[in-house]
């Protein structure tokens, strides 16, 4: 009987720990509703990272190509865009866990479109429709440092918590 309660005990703690980790990462990045098989979420609409970071073509990736990092699924349209991402997934990966750049700046996690994307020294930030996209067009540099200052505080913070729902 003993070690019926402790498999038990040990299945409820893996459980508990495997459902925080997936929580978290929810809030760490902006993902889709829905998941993977490894109750992943879905990264950029399920769009490739890589041709979107590369030249900003929004190619829908499919389940078929799929790297997952930190609990976030991360589709692509080819074997090869798959394979140059999980050499280097920071080089592809969005600013502000995919969350809109323009939302960061003013202080709120707000979903993000991969239509509405920039690439600044490299690195893909990604808005959440045309009106904020145009905003941070009116002053790139000053956007992107206000978002630079205000991701450390957000980043670990729940979606709800940060935009006081």
């Amino acid at each position: 009987m003993k070690t019926i309660n402790t498999l038990i005990a040990t299945a409820t703690l893996a459980g508990a720990l495997f459902a925080s980790s997936s929580a978290f990462a929810v809030d760490e990045y902006n993902v889709s509703t829905g998941t993977t098989l490894t109750n992943a979420g879905i990264a950029l609409r399920g769009d490739d990272a890589v041709a979107l970071a590369t030249g900003l073509d929004v190619m829908a990736g499919t389940a078929k190509f799929t790297v997952e990092r930190d609990g976030v699924a991360y589709y692509f349209s080819s074997k090869e865009t798959m394979k140059q991402f999980a050499a280097d997934p920071e080089r592809y990966m969005p600013q502000y866990g995919g969350f809109c750049a323009f939302g960061v700046a003013i202080g709120k996690k707000l979903d993000a479109n991969p239509h509405f994307a920039d690439i600044v020294d490299g690195k893909l930030y990604l808005f959440l429709n045309e009106v904020a996209f145009e905003k941070y067009k009116d002053d790139k540099a000053g956007t992107l440092e206000k978002a630079e200052k205000n991701w450390p505080g957000m980043h670990h913070v729940a979606v709800s918590e940060v935009n006081g729902g």
